[in-house]
């Protein structure tokens, strides 16, 4: 039979433990933030050892955490090359930190633990980790476990279930004003790098990120159409975008400057690609007087200005290869203009020729 006993930390936290009994079998328990997970696993948990559809739990008992991790750096992380490094190095940590805890071993209370030492974990630039990159963290562990249920059958629930990321503060939208555009243009025209002004004008004209740009093969440029289709993305899908203006007559005289066959636009001349204009940005963002901007925020600035020349959410995340509207909102608040005749539009459509009393 299954029972809950409700649970209330010395600071006051309420919790649901879930204790399932049937005789012949081991004892399971979970524990849960809301009764009503708390009932529900122990329903379906009873009814899966009464079945016969109950997991074995030895593997739970006796594989480890680091050896779950080993396992899936090994035969998982492969499959993912674009996040394969920064994914490595979250999993990682997670083995220095609870990879001597067998599987079953690792609660929800654990995790919440852990995941307060991330907190205060320094970072890279200045402070302590972000709520997003702790999630990134969390996120990293969860497929493991998620991994281990689905394929690996070492266990039957995962502890993560029980818990919900950490709010994260709006994305980031700095993008440059007119003038800082022109200023940035004109100091990467002026750098000693051949690269950094192309770049930074097809960023501009694109909403492409960096590495797309910088690993882009000719192949995937049509010169006649003045298309650029990018293969590989953050995404995993392929992205047209057209190319105009400006931006089009940069590509098209690269393309008549290309030497030798070279396979990709910005050609480091050995056969590969450019890696890195780190110096040549920073030099080309001191002449222009510009602060707290990133090479990723060309990209805002392109989102950016589509919002305010009228381009719906949904063209937005089409041209940036947004994976859900979602991370097109945050520059609905530019084009309060267009929303404005959108709106007209619907009320002259609907009310236009209504005439009512009072």
């Amino acid at each position: 039979m299954a029972s809950i006993q409700k649970r209330v930390s010395s600071k006051g936290k309420i919790s649901y433990r879930a204790v399932v009994r049937v005789k012949g079998a081991p004892t399971q328990t979970a524990t849960f933030l809301r009764k009503t997970d708390a009932v529900k696993w122990a329903h379906d948990k009873e009814y899966q050892i009464r079945y016969g559809k109950h997991f074995p739990t030895s593997h739970a008992k006796r594989v480890t955490v680091a050896k779950a991790i080993d396992r899936y750096i090994e035969e998982v992380l492969p499959h993912k090359p674009r996040s394969l490094e920064t994914q490595r190095q979250q999993l990682l940590w997670w083995k220095s930190e609870i990879g001597s805890r067998v599987l079953a071993d690792v609660r929800p209370e654990v995790l919440v633990e852990t995941r307060g030492k991330l907190l205060s974990k320094p970072s890279r630039s200045v402070g302590t980790l972000a709520p997003s990159s702790v999630n990134r963290y969390m996120s990293a562990l969860r497929h493991v476990f998620a991994v281990a249920i689905r394929e690996w059958r070492w266990i039957e629930s995962s502890p993560f279930s029980a818990l919900k990321k950490l709010p994260e503060p709006d994305g980031r939208v700095r993008y440059l004003r007119k003038d800082e555009a022109f200023s940035l243009l004109k100091a990467c025209k002026e750098s000693k790098s051949s690269v950094l002004y192309p770049l930074v004008v097809l960023a501009l004209s694109t909403g492409a990120r960096k590495m797309e740009l910088l690993s882009l093969p000719w192949d995937d440029f049509d010169v006649d159409k003045g298309q650029i289709v990018f293969q590989k993305t953050k995404s995993g899908r392929r992205r047209s975008v057209p190319v105009t203006g400006k931006a089009l007559t940069i590509l098209r005289d690269l393309w008549n400057e290309r030497c030798n066959g070279e396979p990709y636009v910005f050609t480091n001349g050995k056969g590969g690609h450019v890696q890195d204009i780190k110096l040549a940005w920073q030099g080309a963002l001191a002449r222009a007087c510009i602060e707290d901007f990133r090479f990723h925020d060309l990209r805002h600035t392109a989102a950016s200005y589509l919002a305010m020349s009228g381009a719906t959410a949904f063209e937005i995340a089409e041209i940036l290869g947004h994976s859900t509207l979602e991370m097109t909102k945050r520059y609905a608040h530019l084009s309060p203009s267009h929303l404005s005749k959108v709106v007209a539009g619907m009320n002259a459509s609907l009310l236009g020729e209504l005439e009512l009393d009072g």
